[in-house]
């Protein structure tokens, strides 16, 4: 599963070829969440509510560059990294 950002020890990862809707996984100490790009939901699973915060707070302003990395997954295509929450 490729890595697309990497910030205060969360990962986030989109796979390859994965199901609607359009989603990307993160995780932290042990926990991780899918989180739908559209709505930012939770799909599955939770992490701490601060790293939880952070990632909306990094999703939210990074929704386009989320929607171009799953439409490559999608098809199989190399996923282009996004900028990190600094």
């Amino acid at each position: 599963m490729p890595e697309i950002s990497r910030f205060f020890g969360i990962v986030v990862t989109m796979y390859y070829l994965d199901h609607q809707p359009p989603h990307f996984h993160a995780r932290y100490d042990g926990a991780e969440v899918v989180i739908s790009v559209d709505d930012l939901g939770v799909i599955a699973g939770g992490l701490p509510s601060r790293a939880m915060g952070l990632v909306v707070e990094w999703a939210a302003t990074r929704r386009a560059e989320l929607r171009d990395d799953w439409d490559r997954a999608r098809v199989g295509e190399r996923l282009r990294p996004i900028e990190p929450l600094s």
